[in-house]
């Protein structure tokens, strides 16, 4: 894997300029994908907050090829670039060895992007999606989506004495991509780039399908002050809400371990979107047990400890 030293003396392949708001995660997420994958690489993106603020037309902050289409299919247009591609590779009509990346937000990929991401996983397409998960539809008015956490407030959402925010955990959109039993699966963050870049790199080299799930903190959806956005990043991986982890080859393996795992009131409290959770302890503590059990989940897939410790144990005695 490149130092950071290498990797900033590399070209930045999404320029300054664009509108997106100060402290977005999802531009910086772009940034160190691109430095890892280089400018051999063709790049899609669904309609949503990513596509917006880079490519307001007659301008565009990409240095590498760009295709924007519908919410719902950037995963069929680049599967199916991918196929023109290859077609005209075996043909000879193209010799430079190219990759393929989709980005999409939670919306365009836990919700309305699925069928086409699951279809485009099960053709076995060589490319790699990547989804910044910030956790709502922030593009058009922060309305909740299936990535929601439990007890965030959204417009559509909304926390008061009644309803304290969502009622519904998150989808877990990436276990939900490694049942497709593609080559790679991983979940990265931001704030911990080398993390990152590895496992772009290792996606990029699959034959095959390969899916990455980043979290992308968002200041005015979560609000937080905007330049906590790594702040905030770090926090979702040391409370265990967003762990680092690969299913790689079938092979599960966690790719951080905090050496203390913070209670996740670390992480919500700095946060407007769950500022009725001091009311609502009980919202609060089905989250918590909600990471923990995702957590023991990880670690057992990954060959560390056991999910059902006690119960197993039990069962053993009464046999």
């Amino acid at each position: 894997m490149p130092s950071i030293k290498e990797l900033s003396k590399r070209e930045e392949l999404l320029t300054g300029g664009h509108r997106a708001c100060a402290g977005c995660a999802a531009t910086i997420i772009v940034r160190q994908v691109l430095l890892a994958a280089g400018k051999d690489v063709v790049v899609g993106c669904s309609t949503g907050c990513l596509e917006v603020v880079t490519t307001i037309f007659p301008y565009t902050a990409w240095k590498v090829p760009f295709i924007h289409n519908a919410f719902e299919n950037v995963a069929s247009t680049v599967s199916g670039v991918e196929s023109s591609y290859r077609s005209l590779k075996r043909q000879g009509k193209i010799t430079r060895d190219m990759r393929f990346i989709a980005f999409g937000g939670d919306g365009g990929t836990y919700d309305i992007g699925l069928q086409a991401l699951s279809g485009a996983a099960e053709r076995g397409h060589r490319m790699l999606y990547i989804c910044y998960d910030n956790e709502a539809y922030m593009n058009t008015g922060i309305q909740r989506s299936s990535a929601t956490p439990i007890g965030a407030a959204t417009s559509t959402s909304p926390a008061g004495d009644k309803i304290p925010g969502k009622t519904q955990y998150h989808k877990d959109m990436t276990k939900i991509m490694a049942a497709h039993r593609i080559p790679y699966v991983a979940q990265a963050s931001p704030s911990h780039w080398n993390d990152l870049v590895k496992k772009v790199e290792k996606a990029l080299a699959k034959d095959g399908p390969s899916f990455i799930n980043i979290i992308s903190p968002c200041h005015r959806g979560w609000r937080y002050p905007m330049e906590d956005t790594i702040e905030m990043a770090r926090l979702a991986v040391e409370t265990c809400f967003w762990p680092l982890y690969e299913c790689d080859e079938g092979t599960w393996a966690i790719t951080y371990t905090p050496k203390e795992k913070l209670p996740l009131s670390e992480f919500t409290e700095r946060q407007g979107r769950f500022a009725y959770l001091k009311d609502h302890p009980e919202v609060y503590k089905s989250g918590q047990d909600e990471i923990d059990r995702r957590w023991l989940e990880i670690q057992a897939l990954a060959g560390i400890g056991n999910l059902c410790v006690a119960p197993c144990e039990e069962a053993g005695d009464s046999n």
